[in-house]
């Protein structure tokens, strides 16, 4: 079972409202870490609840200059409802200015998390060990 965050306000359950004494594993680090955390708690944190920073729809190229923003401010967004951290908006930005401009385009066609998640697969793919690129 996935780690829970301890409800603030009641001890007895997690934030996500599992009962204290069904929960295995509590997940003590801050901030908590997404793969070891329920989904549930996770989006309820203060952080996840907060307003948008930007809203991007497919096709607009303004996303790449909100990302180019996170990088020079050195802080973390929250574009269309998801919270970009400083680490993918540099790889998304990286290889973004190493495409060509039809794959630019064919990747501005999806949403901005698509498009982020997108560009990190290419970078993992191309920093793997015993990649010979």
């Amino acid at each position: 079972m996935s780690g829970h965050i301890r409800h603030p306000r009641d001890p007895r359950q997690s934030v996500c409202g599992v009962p204290a004494a069904v929960v295995l594993r509590w997940e003590t680090d801050a901030p908590p870490r997404t793969g070891y955390t329920c989904e549930d708690c996770y989006t309820l944190l203060p952080e996840a609840a907060r307003p948008d920073d930007a809203n991007h729809r497919p096709d607009d190229p303004a996303l790449i200059d909100t990302l180019r923003q996170i990088v020079a401010s050195r802080q973390h967004a929250k574009i269309s409802g998801v919270l970009v951290d400083l680490w993918s908006a540099s790889v998304t930005i990286l290889i973004w200015d190493r495409l060509r401009p039809d794959n630019q385009q064919r990747l501005l066609t999806l949403p901005p998390h698509e498009l982020i998640l997108r560009c990190i697969a290419i970078y993992t793919r191309l920093t793997e060990k015993g990649n010979s690129r």
